[in-house]
């Protein structure tokens, strides 16, 4: 009588074991075992992390098992269970794995195939056909559009963190409560002493530091100590939060009549600026999408604005990138003013405190918002409604959108919602930032998430002209690690460009993220259809690097360059100087946001700057999707790459005052969780 030794194991994470009833059923190209109550008496099963074996016998082999069919049923009250995977002992000695890695809800029974990936014409029986058109249907049905915002990207039809699908769930709910986690940091960092003076101003610059009584961080405090100079001014438009706002300037624009008279003493190498301009010392940063914006008028006690400057800079003799001059508005004249380092100081500092609020702004909603969360949230959907379980670039892509949904959805809900989180201190709270994602959306373009090619794009490739722009070069290592990672994938099981073109199932995904996610967007460039091995490669390595390295380094330094309150000014309770001469320092101090918003401020970039428990890095698939030898070995060849980056950037990074390690890899978690 043959028999067939059946291993299951129970996921590690809480709640993850279950006292209901378990049933499983092999089927087999032959025939199918009856449905066996997996239990042993006396003995509590499928205890959470626990593994169990099962001996099923049967009359007659039941050839190759193409199916294991997981039935949970209620044994008092439903009870949740997390599966991780089912191992099939054969009659022969053979073993085949099946992975699941899915929770078991209510009375919904989960059928899974073995681990070996597949593309959809490699499918050749009926069973293996029907049981890949039913999972997409079910899940097509399962994960929905929803249009959150008009002219916003496309999210999950789900209202509450609690109505997505379970597996997309968070495994602890509390660990990302933006308003739990949000009052734990204004505790921790003792700022909840200022919170009762709310609309209060600060005294002075020095008082600012009473807030930071409890920082350590060693790049928060430089910045504190040299936010007014230039050269940390223009530093962090190469390293700080937001990397991606400066380019080559090819052109003076009409809008910004800078003239040589007006920077010449700022110019070292005996050239006029426009032949600066033409040698490439002159870079721009333009917040032209900030124009029209409205501001805050949540709080009727407290006036709010915003600005959209123009700022240029000038990269010295010392490959330094310093600012020579800034127009606080997009329409020149005599009430927009250009300032200039020559200035008095107040009216020079004050302009560069506009020019980073703004960029906080842009940061925040564009670049972190819109170009990972949102983005990624579109790829997530756009995976589970069209890849099925056994399609290689599911598995592959499978843990760079683990929590994505979830994090978006708990921010929804509780962040950038109407009198949200996100109300409470920014001055682009209570609609600004919606108009400002419902603007950037009009020039997002799919090739700007290829990171060359973005780089190239901005004029920033040359390492010559710019030594010291670690975020390009390390971005460039790890997109290349990325990059070789996917194509090792790839090549095993796509042979020819024209399996690329007869892979239904790749071919719907890029069409739903472009035609539903983003909405067929004019000019978005999304591909609808991938024709060439290369261009799939490309297209999951921009999925792969937007969700786990974009995301780190425009996340994780938060704390670093934001938590001083006058280098990243959240919203700003004076209009913008129309006229030179006339701030002194009280002015500044009154322009700056009062006590209680800058301490909702500092919560805010604490929370978000933190990794997650339990967080999984670059390379650490601990869920093993992929069952080949091959696509493991990839996956080796991929880690050692990682750690030899990892080792390159710490070395950089000794006795720097400045170490830029956001796009170390064992600071780059997979995906897009917090």
């Amino acid at each position: 009588m043959p028999s067939y030794t059946i291993t299951v194991a129970t996921g590690h994470q809480w709640f993850a074991g279950t006292d209901d009833y378990i049933y499983l059923t092999l089927v087999g190209t032959e025939r199918c075992s009856e449905r066996t109550l997996l239990d042993k008496p006396l003995y509590n099963d499928f205890e959470r992390g626990a593994v169990d074996s099962y001996d099923i016998n049967v009359d007659e082999d039941l050839g190759e098992i193409e199916l294991v069919k997981i039935e949970k049923k209620k044994y008092w009250v439903h009870d949740d269970w997390y599966c991780r995977y089912i191992t099939v002992k054969m009659p022969s000695g053979d073993y085949i794995e099946f992975p699941c890695f899915r929770w078991l809800v209510d009375d919904k029974e989960v059928v899974l195939r073995d681990g070996r990936a597949r593309l959809p014409q490699d499918d050749k029986t009926r069973v293996a056909k029907q049981h890949r058109h039913k999972e997409l249907e079910l899940r097509q049905k399962t994960y929905r559009w929803k249009e959150w915002h008009p002219g916003f990207p496309m999210s999950i039809d789900a209202n509450r963190h609690k109505d997505l699908p379970r597996d997309i769930q968070f495994d602890s709910e509390k660990g990302v409560d933006f308003i739990l986690n949000y009052s734990k940091a204004i505790e921790n960092l003792y700022v909840n002493q200022f919170m009762h003076m709310f609309q209060s101003s600060w005294g002075d610059f020095s008082d600012f530091e009473r807030i930071f009584v409890r920082i350590k961080n060693t790049i928060s405090e430089y910045v504190m100590q040299h936010w007014k100079e230039d050269f940390m001014f223009g530093y962090q438009f190469l390293n700080g939060c937001n990397p991606i706002m400066i380019r080559k300037c090819t052109k003076l624009p009409e809008k910004f009549p800078v003239t040589h008279e007006m920077v010449k003493d700022c110019l070292e190498r005996e050239m006029t600026l426009e032949e600066e301009v033409e040698a490439g010392n002159i870079f721009i940063a333009d917040y032209e999408i900030m124009d029209g914006v409205p501001s805050n008028a949540t709080d009727p006690c407290t006036l709010q604005y915003l600005a959209a400057p123009i700022c240029l800079f000038y990269r010295n003799s010392q490959n330094k990138i310093l600012p020579i001059a800034i127009q606080l508005g997009q329409t020149p004249g005599e009430d927009n003013p250009i300032f200039l380092p020559s200035d008095s100081q107040n009216d020079w500092v004050l302009a560069k405190i506009w020019v980073r609020s703004s960029d906080f702004h842009v940061h925040q909603t564009v670049t972190h918002l819109l170009r990972t969360h949102l983005i990624s949230e579109v790829f997530g959907i756009a995976l589970f409604r069209q890849l099925s379980a056994v399609h290689p670039a599911y598995k592959l892509l499978l843990p760079h959108i683990r929590f994505t949904i979830a994090i978006n959805t708990k921010a929804r809900k509780q962040l950038i919602c109407e009198c949200g989180l996100f109300d409470k201190a920014n001055g682009t709270g209570g609609g600004g930032h919606v108009r400002l994602v419902q603007k950037a959306m009009k020039t997002f373009t799919y090739k700007s998430l290829c990171f060359p090619e973005a780089i190239k794009a901005r004029g920033m490739g040359s390492q010559e002209d710019l030594p010291y722009y670690f975020y390009r070069d390390d971005g460039i290592k790890v997109w290349d690690a990325i990059k070789s990672f996917v194509t090792d994938v790839v090549n095993i099981y796509y042979h020819c460009d024209e399996t690329v073109q007869e892979d239904e199932e790749i071919q719907a995904f890029v069409k739903d993220v472009c035609s539903f996610g983003m909405q067929d967007l004019d000019n978005c460039g999304f591909p609808k259809c991938l024709k060439t091995k290369d261009q799939l490669v490309e297209y999951l390595t921009v999925v792969i690097f937007t969700a786990s390295a974009q995301h780190a380094a425009v996340n994780f330094g938060q704390y670093d360059w934001c938590s001083w309150i006058p280098n990243s000014p959240p919203t700003m309770r004076k209009p913008p100087p129309t006229e030179k001469g006339q701030v002194d320092i009280k002015y500044i101090v009154e322009s700056l946001p009062d006590r209680g918003r800058s301490c909702w401020h500092l919560g805010a970039v604490w929370a978000l700057s933190q990794f997650q428990e339990n967080e999984l890095f670059l390379g650490m698939y601990p869920d093993e999707h992929f069952t080949e030898k091959p696509v493991k070995e990839a996956m080796e060849t991929f880690r050692k790459k990682l750690t030899e980056i990892s080792k390159f950037i710490k070395n950089r990074n000794e006795g720097k005052k400045l170490p830029y390690y956001y796009l170390s890899p064992d600071r780059i978690p997979n995906s897009v969780a917090v």
